[in-house]
């Protein structure tokens, strides 16, 4: 059953990622929509690694995005959820009532409790820092970027040549891109092994310190360090008393609203999300997007279809001469099609634009 009715709601959105501005665009045609994010523009997250390497640049406003579309945009963070009484405390003091709720605050960068991490690395999330560093830096030296997904892969090429000067090195716990077809990992380690990126693989990291990482394979140097391990989703949900699993993420029916409270939908790296013949969708961009245009068409009254989703493809930036595009099946296991060089990274610089014209 649908969601929407034939009246107005008040509809309050959390976060303006890909999953809540799209979210928040959809309601928007016909409802009043406040959306509650501190930014004032987009973070295209899927270029942090671009930041990184000083490609970056200012992504559009968020209010640019939102015109013409019913969206009052307010420049805050969600403290609080006081799901009984249909209200949400901001950090700013004040409080928003609402009559539907879209939990959309992401995911972050996890630092599995390893010591020192937190304190000596710079995850993703602090991309824009990194490069000032790396910029205001006379004596290059040595770099550790730590994961092996896509990820660290995509910041371990993306440095490597935008700073030749540097000695990049990328640790893993597993295989470096190892959920890759064999085709499309034996790439990746190429176009590591052309940019003169050592890989250390095998290599849990047990503590970071100012001048390098302990790992279970010995001592790595790394005069900075950059942390691309696994999300971990936003702790509201479950501070706020949404049904969750055992990652955090919040439980959500067939129509992406919490199991627990059926007046709170949630999208993106926030939920889990299972579909039937799909299964349990992983983070990312590429889920994101799709779960946030089908809750604002839902809101809208312009499906009243349950969820569905198929994966196509993985992409990779493997700096800015070379790509790799995989192809999936519906359920993101691998095909053996993979395109590589030009022809993926024009595939991936393709699917990126996608993006940011779809939030258009």
């Amino acid at each position: 059953m649908s969601s929407s009715t034939t009246t107005e709601k008040r509809i309050v959105v959390l976060g303006a990622g890909y999953a809540g501005l799209s979210t928040a665009k959809g309601a928007g045609r016909h409802h009043a929509v406040t959306l509650v994010a501190p930014e004032e523009r987009l973070l295209h997250r899927v270029r942090q690694h671009e930041t990184a390497a000083g490609h970056g640049r200012d992504w559009p406003a968020i209010g640019e995005l939102a015109r013409g579309r019913r969206i009052e945009h307010r420049r805050a963070r969600a403290a609080e959820l006081d799901l009984d009484g249909h209200k949400v405390l901001l950090d700013d003091g004040t409080t928003l009532g609402y009559d539907t709720l879209v939990h959309a605050l992401g995911s972050r960068t996890a630092w599995h409790d390893v010591p020192g991490a937190a304190e000596h690395a710079y995850a993703a999330e602090r991309a824009a820092e990194l490069d000032r560093r790396l910029r205001g830096t006379d004596r290059p030296g040595t770099l550790a970027v730590v994961g092996g997904g896509a990820t660290g892969i995509e910041l371990a090429t993306e440095l490597a040549e935008a700073h030749p000067r540097w000695q990049v090195r990328i640790v893993a716990t597993g295989r470096v891109g190892g959920i890759y077809s064999p085709k499309a990992r034996a790439h990746v380690l190429r176009v590591l092994d052309r940019l003169g990126v050592a890989v250390h693989e095998g290599a849990t990291v047990t503590e970071v310190t100012p001048t390098g990482l302990h790992t279970t394979a010995g001592p790595v140097d790394a005069d900075i360090t950059v942390w691309a391990a696994s999300m971990e989703p936003h702790p509201l949900a479950a501070a706020a008393g949404l049904a969750v699993d055992d990652r955090g993420r919040a439980l959500v029916d067939e129509y992406l609203r919490s199991v627990s409270h059926p007046d709170v939908h949630v999208v993106g790296d926030a939920a889990a999300v299972t579909v039937p013949g799909t299964g349990t969708l992983r983070m990312g961009c590429a889920t994101a997007l799709p779960m946030g245009q089908y809750v604002g068409k839902l809101l809208d009254g312009r499906t009243d279809k349950p969820f569905a989703y198929k994966y196509v493809a993985q992409c990779l930036s493997l700096g800015r001469q070379d790509g790799l595009l995989q192809l999936v099946r519906g359920d993101d296991s691998m095909r053996p099609t993979v395109l590589t060089g030009t022809a993926g990274r024009l595939a991936k610089a393709a699917i990126v634009a996608g993006v940011l014209a779809a939030l258009k």
